[in-house]
């Protein structure tokens, strides 16, 4: 399955390239779209039968990542304390209770980012992950992520046999999709094709 990736500035073109790929034949099944504007998503799904993408999840990762995160920011508060307990001669006889302090910190801001991770990588939001799965390099799935972060609306629309790709993408282009580093900054195709 071929598909093909472009972003769009405003809600209004990337209904009407939807709703015109509708037209040419392409299923509602086999398009979809992502922007951040949740008012506008609804919108544009009421208007074109067309479902939002939902990224995807992600997963131990996202609490691999908090966890580590809670652990650097729990130490990073803990340490300074230690440091005053252990340079102020009065108070050096605490400073094994304030390695106790960093050890909790670590443990606790460990436990709290992981929480927190899991709580944010179950919200389907990896849309680079999603583009990946899709064919598309890294490096323009990070630029098309960054787009959409950006403000942009990303439709995708995927061609089962592949024959009607270069269609889609014509149509894309004629509805006004944006140049994909001009979302991010650069310039090249309006959009790609995978």
């Amino acid at each position: 399955m071929e598909s093909v990736v472009a972003l769009f500035r405003e809600p209004q073109q990337a209904q009407g390239v939807l709703q015109a790929l509708q037209q040419r034949g392409f299923e509602r099944e086999h398009l979809g779209f992502a922007l951040t504007d949740v008012v506008a998503e609804e919108g544009i799904a009421q208007n074109t039968g067309v479902s939002p993408e939902a990224g995807a999840p992600g997963g131990s990762a996202s609490v691999l990542r908090g966890a580590f995160l809670g652990m650097i920011g729990g130490l990073a508060i803990t340490t300074p304390i230690w440091l005053l307990l252990l340079i102020v001669p009065v108070t050096r006889i605490f400073q094994e209770g304030g390695q106790l302090g960093m050890l909790f910190g670590v443990i606790g801001g460990g436990a709290l980012g992981a929480l927190f991770g899991a709580l944010a990588g179950s919200d389907h939001g990896d849309y680079v992950s999603l583009l990946r799965r899709m064919g598309v390099p890294a490096a323009q799935a990070e630029k098309f992520y960054a787009g959409l972060k950006g403000g942009h609306v990303m439709v995708i629309a995927r061609d089962p046999s592949g024959a009607r790709t270069d269609e889609a993408l014509s149509l894309m282009r004629k509805h006004g999709a944006i140049k994909l580093d001009d979302a991010v900054g650069g310039g090249q195709l309006q959009s790609e094709r995978h």
